[in-house]
């Protein structure tokens, strides 16, 4: 691409893992794309450091990850596979144990540095010769009309795009500008990311404890230790964050009832604000909004860059479709397919870990006595573990990402056209 290009077919704003993949899916399809981002990736890390952010990949995301053909970097680069998970109950005693074998599956997924995927995805698009990556730019301002949208760059230059992608994250700059509003509550807890070193092998296994202050878990990684996600009332948090090193460990150490002898902090603590939001819209004419710029989830079942990744998926997808049928990609007849296929989705998985989440932090004795019996007894039924587990993998999937890393047959234009049925709000 010429250095002084300024008019792409799609900009996408915000560079991180979300930004990149869906860039990436893009890449081939004959559309000039731009990336803008405000802060260049970490390039490289001392051996044997791990970053604080870490994300639970499942496996469509893999199978995403590989179509793009990155995920053999991300490999090379470190990812940590876990094959059970161990799910228990502080107050009502319940108990689940997942295992990859019931399924005949190698694992129930990975752990991998937020830093490892950006770095394989950016790697990726700096050799697509039909991606321009705009680094460091954020924006500043837009302008929206008909034609297309213009961007205002911090460096003072200027772009337009006939489609507008903000993957810019929960507080997206994208969203405010375009007016689109959102719905939500803050959660009252933060969650709290650190690496431990167990005293005993975590056997490849992601441990999880309802505590009434909010969850614990306990991820593996590769060279034996554990990443932490540890929500907590903001209250709590705040006594979690304010002890030294010796009584965070011990603290920790208890509140996972020693499942893995005791726990000793081996990097610093960070505490992450949680909130459940969701914009009212995902889509309008000229834009459309991926990952956390969409919606926000609580990190109980590590969901979130997976919704983004499949928001990735749909939205090249649905692009497909429009370039299939000779209809404009920034049209609403071509991005509604992207609002139909996820919003549903996306609004479920949200609804659920909240009602989790409200679920385990009830402290009444009947409610604690109930959901231990429905854990324990969920645990005994083996088509419903497995169905969890296949909905948790991905494996369901029909289309598994094939159309946004360009592999599959373009859909038929005849998938657009609904039938004399209302159409949902995008």
């Amino acid at each position: 691409m010429s250095e002084i290009q300024t008019s792409f077919d799609v900009v996408v704003v915000g560079g991180g893992m979300v930004g990149t993949a869906f860039a990436a899916a893009l890449s081939g399809h004959g559309l000039a794309v731009a990336v803008v981002e405000s802060r260049r990736p970490v390039c490289d890390w001392p051996a044997g450091e791990i970053d604080l952010r870490v994300s639970a990949l499942s496996r469509s995301s893999q199978h995403f990850l590989e179509r793009l053909e990155v995920w053999g970097r991300i490999q090379e680069l470190g990812v940590s596979a876990y094959r059970e998970m161990h799910v228990w109950d502080a107050l009502g005693g319940g108990h689940i144990h997942f295992d990859s074998q019931t399924l005949g599956e190698p694992d129930l997924g990975h752990i991998v540095e937020n830093r490892v995927i950006q770095l394989a995805l950016w790697e990726s698009l700096a050799n697509a010769d039909d991606v321009r990556l705009l680094c460091p730019a954020g924006i500043v301002d837009l302008e929206m009309d008909a034609a297309g949208t213009r961007l205002i760059l911090t460096d003072g230059r200027s772009i337009t795009a006939r489609l507008l992608v903000g993957a810019d994250g929960r507080d997206s700059l994208v969203r405010t500008l375009a007016g689109i509003e959102t719905e939500g509550w803050d959660y009252g807890q933060r969650a709290i990311v650190a690496h431990v070193r167990p005293a005993e092998w975590h056997r490849e296994t992601a441990w999880q404890r309802f505590l009434p202050t909010g969850p614990l878990a306990l991820l593996p990684l590769a060279d034996g230790r554990c990443s932490i996600v540890w929500s907590a009332d903001d209250a709590r948090a705040a006594e979690l964050m304010a002890l030294d090193d010796a009584a965070f460990s011990a603290t920790l150490s208890e509140a996972s009832e020693f499942r893995l002898g005791a726990l000793r902090l081996d990097s610093a603590r960070a505490a992450i604000p949680l909130r459940l939001q969701h914009t009212k819209t995902y889509v309008r004419p000229g834009l459309a909004l991926i990952g956390d710029a969409a919606h926000a989830i609580h990190p109980l079942a590590g969901q979130g860059v997976n919704l983004g990744f499949m928001d990735a998926a749909e939205l090249a997808a649905a692009l497909d479709v429009g370039l299939a049928c000779k209809r404009d990609i920034a049209g609403l007849w071509t991005l509604r397919h992207y609002a139909r296929a996820r919003r549903g989705e996306n609004q479920f998985m949200l609804q659920a870990m909240d009602v989790f989440k409200h679920l385990f932090g009830n402290e009444e004795p009947l409610v604690a006595r109930a959901r231990g019996l429905g854990l324990s007894l969920t645990d005994r039924l083996e088509p419903l573990k497995r169905l969890f587990m296949v909905q948790a993998l991905g494996l369901g999937r029909a289309r598994d990402c094939e159309a946004s890393a360009g592999r599959a047959t373009k859909p038929s234009c005849a998938i657009g056209i609904r039938s004399a049925r209302p159409e949902p709000p995008p």
